[in-house]
């Protein structure tokens, strides 16, 4: 179903993607209904850009599902939502955002999934290929959306996409010159049901490239490795941890490619090995793209880095608070706690995705003076870890920043990598991240006072 002209479609869910997708169809020609769960009230600006389309608004229910041609997703809705069952069953296309967009995309896409480090490889990648000269346009999970790329892409340009399992398992035809899988480790449970199905969501990535097309793979992750099995000759590796027959590795304090010496890790301006794995993986994905081992060490050494990723905020009365909002699951939670040598006081606590904390309450027993719990998982955190490190509760975000700035002394660091999604006191984990800066500052001009 390539042309679109005069079909009727329903887009559901109204986030950045699903009001991309409705502009997206619009200048295709068809005709769009648009469906969320929340009420326009509810959904600030939807509405005005809704009839500068002429796009019918109707709240999610079986009736918007009726007579439609097509159905779009946002990420995010359920794939197993009855009424998108019945609509297959009848024989209508479900499409998410970046399927949409698949179908008319020109140029190349170097696809980035993975559970933890997408969003800072992805946006590396551009980096690197922008410093190199080579027509890039970045977006996808993170930024734009892969409907807006979609206009905008020539033959000859490469279109560099974080893609979520959320995406994933609602594509069927995007085409992944590049694919990079960086790790697979429990994540989103609660809404793929099981382990299996948010595995064969990330699988999907490889299983949509061409055989020969190289997929770039961590060595030291188990499902990568078989993901590896899959893709035969194909396969580039990439790993921080040792050294490799070819590929791409870390061995004594230097980045090597194939043998050769490329970048020295006291030069990489991100902290911590997992950062040292993110480097590894774009700096694969960027060779296969065109760029040449002296640019992408060069454009490594200039990168800045990414907000709410282990992002440094301030250091106040000789204590540095870092932000890793972005830390939504145990994995990236525990990656961010390696980072660092110093004592710790970290945040945790959100909304729970079905998560086992007790690794993370092993590695802090070591490492941590205190852990500071905020938001609905707080009880499930205390019951997993209060073993291991003492556990205080302060229930909400400005409450946990006022007890660390209490409690830290000189020489230690305040921590927000929470190990679990925003959802239950904040829209997302940006707005998290940014009220958490809003709060540290607040004590620099305190300490100014």
């Amino acid at each position: 179903m390539d042309r679109l002209e005069g079909a009727r479609v329903l887009v559901v869910g109204l986030g950045r993607s699903g009001r991309a997708a409705v502009k997206f169809l619009r200048h295709l020609g068809a005709q769009v209904w648009a469906a969320d769960v929340r009420p326009l009230e509810e959904l600030p600006g939807v509405e005005a850009e809704l009839e500068a389309f002429g796009v019918p608004f109707m709240l999610q229910s079986e009736q918007a599902f009726r007579n439609k041609d097509l159905i779009v997703v946002s990420p995010g809705v359920p794939a197993d939502l009855p009424e998108l069952e019945a609509a297959r069953r009848s024989g209508v296309p479900v499409w998410g955002e970046v399927e949409l967009a698949a179908r008319f995309l020109k140029g190349s896409v170097i696809g980035i999934t993975g559970t933890n480090g997408k969003t800072t490889t992805t946006s590396l990648v551009g980096h690197i290929l922008k410093q190199a000269g080579l027509p890039v346009h970045v977006g996808g999970n993170i930024g734009v959306p892969v409907v807006e790329i979609a206009q905008l892409a020539q033959p000859g340009d490469w279109a560099v996409l974080e893609l979520s399992s959320f995406q994933l398992v609602t594509t069927e035809s995007l085409h992944a010159k590049v694919a990079v899988v960086l790790n697979v480790t429990p994540d989103h449970l609660d809404w793929h049901r099981s382990w299996e199905a948010y595995v064969a969501a990330k699988r999907r990535l490889i299983e949509l490239q061409n055989p020969q097309d190289p997929s770039v793979l961590n060595a030291d992750d188990e499902v990568c490795r078989a993901f590896g099995k899959l893709r035969g000759g194909a396969t580039v590796w990439f790993s921080a941890r040792r050294p490799l027959e070819c590929g791409w590795w870390v061995e004594d304090g230097r980045l090597f490619h194939d043998g050769t010496p490329w970048l020295e890790v006291k030069e990489i301006p991100l902290r911590g090995r997992h950062n040292w794995e993110n480097v590894l993986a774009a700096a694969a994905a960027s060779e296969r793209a065109g760029a040449r081992l002296e640019q992408i060490a060069e454009a490594v050494r200039c990168f800045a880095g990414v907000e709410h990723r282990l992002e440094f905020v301030a250091r106040i009365r000789g204590v540095e608070y870092y932000n890793d909002s972005k830390a939504t699951n145990v994995d990236a939670a525990i990656k961010a706690v390696e980072a660092f040598d110093s004592p710790l006081w970290i945040i945790l606590g959100g909304k729970d995705k079905d998560g086992d904390y007790r690794p993370l309450g092993r590695l802090l027993r070591d490492r941590a003076r205190g852990v500071l719990l905020i938001g609905a998982a707080a009880n499930k955190i205390a019951s997993q870890i209060g073993h291991d490190v003492p556990c205080i509760h302060c229930g909400t975000l400005d409450r946990a920043v006022a007890e660390a700035s209490a409690r830290a002394q000189p020489g230690e660091v305040v921590l927000l990598a929470p190990a679990c999604a925003s959802f239950d006191q904040f829209q997302n984990f940006e707005e998290r991240g940014r009220k958490f800066k809003e709060l540290v500052r607040q004590l620099e001009e305190q300490r100014c006072d």
